[in-house]
């Protein structure tokens, strides 16, 4: 008996809050540049990465994301002098609510890309689509928002 096995291949939802400064101005000068970057991964521009809430990261998760990634200026290079100290110390507590309520933290990450890193951009979301697609759907946890 010969079964036809069903091989689409899972495409994870990101949500990706870029600093207005640095990762915006990154993943910009990717396109610019022509280097490839997963199209699945929704860009929503912060003016900085300090003003990303925890309910921000929370809001993407319930609205269908399969992962959340947070990307901003380098410590010490803050647009805003130390807004980036502001996501550095929430984030690790984001991660740790995330496991509390049944999300895998490997879902969010946290990076700091600059603007003249542009194939840093391309190279983190590349590897953060796969390893949220190595997880699967977050529906797969059980986690309903």
């Amino acid at each position: 008996m010969n079964q036809s096995i069903d091989q689409t291949i899972f495409e994870p939802r990101i949500v990706a809050f870029l600093c207005n400064w640095c990762s915006y101005a990154g993943a910009d000068n990717a396109g610019i540049a022509r280097m490839e970057s997963p199209a699945n991964v929704l860009p929503i521009r912060v003016m900085c990465s300090g003003r990303v809430s925890p309910e921000m990261v929370m809001r993407a998760f319930r609205s269908g994301a399969d992962g959340v990634l947070v990307l901003g200026c380098h410590i010490g290079d803050c647009h805003y002098i130390n807004g980036n100290h502001r996501t550095i110390k929430r984030m690790p507590l984001l991660r740790n609510l995330l496991s509390y309520i049944g999300i895998n933290p490997e879902r969010f990450r946290l990076d700091w890309v600059s603007s003249a890193e542009a194939p840093k951009f391309a190279q983190v979301t590349k590897e953060f689509v796969e390893v949220v697609r190595g997880l699967g759907p977050i529906v797969e946890e059980g986690w309903v928002g």
